[in-house]
Parts: C-alpha cells; sequence; structure tokens
C-alpha cells in the first residue's frame, strides 16, 4: 500500500468522499485505480483560527491499495507518499533452554498483562499474580473508598486488575516508535475499545470502557493456558546462588517455584521496592514530578481552543498540552490532561492524600483538569538512598492530608489566590470534582517551595499560550506525586535485574511511562525470556 500523508479537510466534510476525491488528485489516478483505502491516522489542527474566520481541519494520514502502486510511485515526486512501511507484530523465535515452573507476572498493569498475553500465545502458561482484587471487586473497593474515605491498601487506584490506568482517562498515546504499540492497539480493540483508537491522534479509552477490556484480555490469557491469582502480594522473593528460585505469597510458607519472574509492579508498590531493597536487588533512585490538579470549566477550554466551534460534536471536549521552562532551570508542564473528567482521590497508604485525573469515554463532565507538574530530581532527596524519592513523596502526601482535615479530603485553593500567596477561605464558581471532597487552605504548605515558585509562573505563562489558563476562580486540588517512580530496578541488555531470572517491567521498574509504553515494555521482557527458553507445551 502506499502511505499518502498530511490530507488536510474542513471536519464538516464528509470524510470518505472527501479522501478519496483528495487522493484522485494527489495520486493522479483515475477514481477505479483506487481498489481500497484507510485511515491511519487523524489529527486536530486549529492552529490557522483567527478572530475573523474560525477554520478548524481534520488532517489525515491514509493507506492507499491501488492497482498500480509502483507506476505512482515512480512517477511521484511528493515526498508526502511513501510505501507503507510494516506494522505487524512479529513473534520472536523461541529458545532451547528448560524453565524451571512456569513464568510468574507480578503485577496486573499494562506491562503485565501484555507480557502475559505474549507468554500465552506462545505458550508458556504465566501465572500472574495480582495484589489487588479483579476489576469488579476492585471498583467496589474505590467506590467505597471514595464515598466513605475507608482505604483498602490492597486494593485501590493503584493497586488491583488493570492498574493504575484502570481509573484514569485511558490515554493511549505514546512518544515511542515501536510495532509493538500497534500489537497493544489492536488487541485493545479486539478486546472491546473503540476502533477509532488505531487511528486518532490522541486515542483514549475512558475508565467505563477501559474496565471490559481489562476483564477479556484477561479471559484470553486464561483460555491460552494461563492462571490468574488476585489479592495475592508477593511477599517475599528467594534467592539462590545470584537467581530467583520463585515467589512466596501473602508470607505463605510454600513458595511458588519459578525460574523467570516478571516485575510488573506499578509505581506505587513501595513495600515490594522495600523487600527488593532488602534482598539485595540493585535499584537507583531516579528523577520523578510532584505538584497539583487544576480544574477549569470546560467550557472555557473548549472556547480557548476551538472558539466559535467550542461544542461542535465532531470536536468533543477540547484538551490542551502546555510546558513552561524557568530560568532557575525547572520546568513545570501539564499531564494526564482529562477533559470532562474528574479529579479522583488515589491514595493507597493510610494517612496520605494523593490526586489523580479520571474520564469516561463520553468526556461530558463539566470539568477539565490536568495535572500541573515540576520536575523533582534525586538531588531534591534527603539522601542517596534508592527508595529516597519513596520518603520524599511520602512526606507531602502526609502534609496534603493533615491540611484536607485527615480524613482523605484534598486541600485546594483558587488560582487566584495560589498567584497572591493567600490562603483560600471560601470556592467561587468552580465546584471541585475530587471525589472526597475538599478543604480551602493554601497548598504551598504542602509543596515545597521550589515547586510552588514554578507552577506560578507556569499559571501565568500558560494564560498567555491559552486564554484563561489563570481564571481567578479555576481550582488547585493537591497533592500530585504519583505520575511516575521515583525508583529504577537496574536491569541488563537481556532484561534481567542484578538477580539472574527476574525481569523488571513497566512503569513501575522505572521503563515506561503511561498505558501504551508500559504495555510496550511488557512485551519487551516477554520476549527475552521467550528467546531464551522453550515453550512449555
Amino acid at each position: 500500500m502506499i502511505r499518502v500523508n498530511d490530507i488536510k479537510l474542513p471536519i464538516d466534510a464528509g470524510e470518505r468522499e472527501a479522501i478519496r476525491k483528495e487522493l484522485v488528485r494527489r495520486l493522479k489516478v483515475l477514481e477505479r485505480e483506487i481498489i481500497d483505502f484507510k485511515i491511519f491516522r487523524r489529527s486536530v489542527d486549529a492552529r490557522n483560527k483567527t478572530n475573523k474566520e474560525d477554520v478548524i481541519y481534520f488532517v489525515y494520514t491514509v493507506d492507499v491499495l491501488l492497482a498500480d502502486e509502483a507506476r505512482v510511485l515512480a512517477r511521484s515526486k511528493d515526498g508526502r507518499m511513501s510505501v507503507t512501511p510494516d506494522l505487524v507484530y512479529h513473534y520472536v523465535t523461541p529458545g532451547q533452554l528448560k524453565m524451571e515452573g512456569r513464568p510468574v507476572v507480578v503485577g496486573s498493569g499494562p506491562a503485565g498483562l501484555f507480557a502475559a498475553l505474549i507468554l500465552a500465545e506462545m505458550g508458556y502458561s504465566p501465572l500472574v499474580l495480582e495484589r489487588g482484587g479483579d476489576v469488579n471487586s476492585r471498583t467496589e473497593a474505590v467506590d467505597r473508598f471514595w464515598k466513605t474515605g475507608v482505604l483498602d491498601t490492597e486494593c485501590n487506584v493503584q493497586f488491583g486488575e488493570g492498574g493504575a490506568g484502570t481509573f484514569s482517562d485511558g490515554k493511549l498515546t505514546t512518544l515511542i516508535r515501536d510495532r509493538r504499540c500497534r500489537k497493544v492497539l489492536e488487541e485493545l480493540v479486539l478486546s472491546g475499545a473503540p476502533e477509532e483508537i488505531l487511528y486518532i491522534n490522541k486515542p483514549h479509552v475512558g475508565t467505563d470502557i477501559l474496565k471490559g477490556v481489562v476483564k477479556n484480555i484477561r479471559g484470553k490469557i486464561i483460555k491460552l493456558g494461563g492462571e490468574f491469582r488476585f489479592n495475592c502480594l508477593v511477599t517475599d522473593i528467594p534467592i539462590r546462588s545470584g537467581r530467583v528460585e520463585g515467589v512466596v505469597v501473602n508470607d505463605s510458607a510454600v513458595m511458588i517455584a519459578a525460574g523467570a519472574v516478571i516485575l510488573a509492579i506499578g509505581h506505587s508498590a513501595r513495600d515490594t521496592f522495600g523487600m527488593l531493597y532488602e534482598r539485595g536487588v540493585t535499584m537507583t533512585p531516579k528523577a520523578f514530578s510532584m505538584g497539583v490538579r487544576v480544574e477549569h470549566p470546560q467550557g472555557l477550554i473548549d472556547k480557548a481552543q476551538y472558539k466559535r466551534l467550542a461544542g461542535h460534536e465532531k470536536l468533543g471536549a477540547a484538551d490542551y498540552k502546555l510546558v513552561y521552562h524557568d530560568k532557575s532551570g525547572r520546568s513545570c508542564y501539564t499531564f494526564c490532561m482529562c477533559p470532562g473528567g474528574v479529579v479522583v482521590a488515589a491514595a493507597s497508604e493510610s494517612g496520605g492524600v494523593v490526586t489523580n485525573g479520571m474520564s469516561l469515554y463520553a468526556r461530558d463532565g463539566k470539568n477539565a483538569n490536568s495535572a500541573l507538574l515540576v520536575g523533582i530530581t534525586p538531588d531534591d532527596f534527603a539522601s542517596r538512598h534508592p527508595l529516597a524519592g519513596i520518603e520524599l513523596q511520602r512526606k507531602w502526601e502526609r502534609k496534603a492530608f493533615m491540611l484536607g482535615g485527615g480524613n482523605y479530603m484534598a486541600p485546594a485553593q483558587l488560582v487566584g489566590d495560589f498567584l497572591k500567596g493567600r490562603p483560600t477561605s471560601a470556592l467561587g464558581s468552580v465546584t471541585p470534582s475530587y471525589t472526597r471532597g475538599v478543604i480551602p487552605a493554601d497548598l504551598s504548605l504542602c509543596l515545597p517551595s521550589h515547586v510552588v515558585a514554578t507552577i506560578k509562573k507556569a499559571i501565568t505563562d500558560f494564560d498567555s499560550k491559552l486564554k484563561g489558563f489563570a481564571y481567578p476562580e479555576a481550582v488547585l486540588t493537591g497533592v500530585e506525586t504519583r505520575s511516575s517512580s521515583p525508583v529504577r530496578i537496574n536491569r541488563n541488555e537481556e532484561y534481567q535485574s542484578s538477580v539472574g531470572g527476574l525481569y523488571p517491567a513497566g512503569e513501575g521498574a522505572g521503563y515506561a511511562g503511561g498505558i501504551i509504553s508500559s504495555a510496550a515494555d511488557g512485551i519487551r521482557v516477554a520476549e527475552a525470556i521467550v528467546a531464551k527458553y522453550r515453550p512449555l507445551k
């Protein structure tokens, strides 16, 4: 097929018909020579809107099947055309070593699920151990926490089937270029995600659809010979002569033997990081980010981005992505922006407040929210201990807990008050969506001073780029500390840690960020195991 880039059409154009006409023109062929075409990518271009004329386009990349592709490519001088690259996933050739026991996957987030899926497809019958519950029981535990403040420290927004991404916007964007990412998207569609995630520029699933998708992937793995055990916390990893022997679950006296263990534990498995440290697994401190959630009326963001076309059914709720670089060397950026979403209570430890953002697929809530994050480096940690970043996160989460009243309500401050350095005493026109409720406060009491200073400058800068961002009655809710792992579990070129047979994977291990890149890393680690060992069946 031929890939044709940069087909720009008004959003109200009849999509298929308009694309076909443009292909005829660009390729200089007769319409009957086009056997078929499919959209590979569609993005929104709102950059050319002016006060006089608000014109917004969809920009397409299209793969075309022609009667005589070679002739068209040979005569074309258009640099926007090329042969469609091969994105079909290629399974690795299995190795010949015998594996002791079956592979164990610790964690059922994106990395764990897709590592298990590849292993199951290749005949390795993986055992997946998840400390939290399945999606249904997990949803019940999370709803109970949001309504009553009773936190289940083993089954919550961070822990359980699907990982932390299950209670998020379900964003499927990634900056990495890897055919494994296409494999992930295609498997998500086969498991119930909307087909549009294969081609829209900023795909998302939404937590409502993602829950069903996760269950279907689990069902596929089981059908292929895998096994899932929920409410199974790995409390020890016995090691002999520098190699993993297996895993111990829930402090049992019985070890599950395994010659290959994938650690897809997520960025909040602090007790597991501690156990690994005590076992001598090499880890290093890693940079992460810290900040707050900001909420605006979704209509304000729509109008700033789309002007008179705000609310157009083909555009949906508008998003944004902004970054500010300060002269001090610090940066602030928006992260996990949730159009029409809510701010959720995402704690996993008693006595700490953690925020995150979540959207349903429809993105039809009244508010837009996004994290405003400032980079934190190991130089900001109290020591060079591998787990020092965790202690820094915990410190500010506990301060936010106390500032919010000690019952998992969160401290919140109006943007206008935050910029002027005064506490908020009463909220304004924006109703905070944080699922446990908020307490008006002064967020400088639960954030490092350099984070506060950088966010203040960033809000002013962002307002010059997105009109209304510094809206005085917009709400800031603190704190957000779990955007990424503060720890990296070191691994070598064979994807093994300092302990043989122990394979760190995904965001928690420090090798990914987000659903797609985590899933792709899980696939990569599974491939390393497949390439070394022969299948069990």
